[in-house]
Order: C-alpha cells, then structure tokens, then sequence
C-alpha cells in the first residue's frame, strides 16, 4: 500500500473542521470521515483553536489567560464554591435524584 503524500491544510480548512467537532453534534470519528483527516490531527486543532480564541476578545492592558485543557491560568482565581447556589453545583447536577 502507498503512503498517501502529506497535505497541507489552509487555515480556514482547520477552522472549519475544529467548530464542526466543537459543535459536537456528530462524534469525533464522524467529523474525521467527513473532512477526510485524522481524528487526532483534529484533536490538536480543536486544542489550538480553544487556546488561541481567548485572543480575540482581548484589548490592550487585559490580562491573557489560557483556555487549555478547559480552564484557564486565571479563570478560577475569584472563584468561591461557598457562593455557588446549590442547584449550580457540578455535584449537584451530577448526582441528582430524579423525580
């Protein structure tokens, strides 16, 4: 079997392919036939797109903050779980008895 040449990818090709599993309305596998790459190339760009989007709202003077692995550097610094109502909680939505 011959190894399929190496493709160079567009940035709005990355973009579009990173909100489509963003979206999560189909699996990531689905996504991957669709746009014809591998699931794990388009884990990394997903990862990309989520840090480097913060970048947009930002204004000179602010604070940057990361938003790998779903938490930035700074986004849970003022954060109080005494403050947070119950029905908010993770745990509580979690472990929800159902009525």
């Amino acid at each position: 079997m011959a190894r399929r040449p190496r493709r160079n990818h567009s940035a709005a090709f990355k973009a579009k392919v990173a909100v489509a599993a963003i979206k999560g309305d189909k699996t990531l596998v689905e996504v991957a036939e669709r746009f014809d790459v591998h699931p794990n190339q388009i884990t990394q760009w997903k990862s990309q797109l989520l840090e480097r989007a913060a970048g947009i709202f930002e204004t000179a003077g602010h604070e940057k903050t990361s938003l790998a692995g779903g938490v930035g550097a700074g986004s849970l610094r003022h954060f109080d779980s005494r403050r947070v109502p119950i029905g908010h909680s993770v745990y509580h939505r979690r472990h929800a008895v159902p009525a």
